[in-house]
């Protein structure tokens, strides 16, 4: 499971052959959540809210790069680094 980006002690990870919809993994310490990306809707685990408050805007900023990640693990392919939360981007 690559790692595509860390930021504020979360790191964001994709699996390469992971189940629909089209999502990624939000690792904060101990907790894990499966967040989706079109909606950034937590599909599964459990992050805290502060957490989700930088998490979300994220993912909107990097829509784009998140689904083509997404897509190229679907076809097994390398997986893009994406930039850190940077606040009032």
């Amino acid at each position: 499971m690559p790692c595509i980006s860390r930021f504020y002690g979360i790191a964001i990870y994709m699996y390469f052959s992971d189940h629909a919809p089209p999502h990624f993994h939000a690792i904060y310490g101990e907790y894990d959540a499966e967040i989706e990306i079109s909606s950034g809707r937590v599909i599964d685990g459990w992050l805290p809210k502060r957490v989700l408050r930088l998490v979300r805007p994220w993912a909107r900023v990097h829509q784009d790069e998140l689904e083509r990640n997404w897509s190229n693990a679907r076809q097994e392919r390398k997986l893009s680094q994406i930039e850190p939360y940077e606040p009032g981007r």
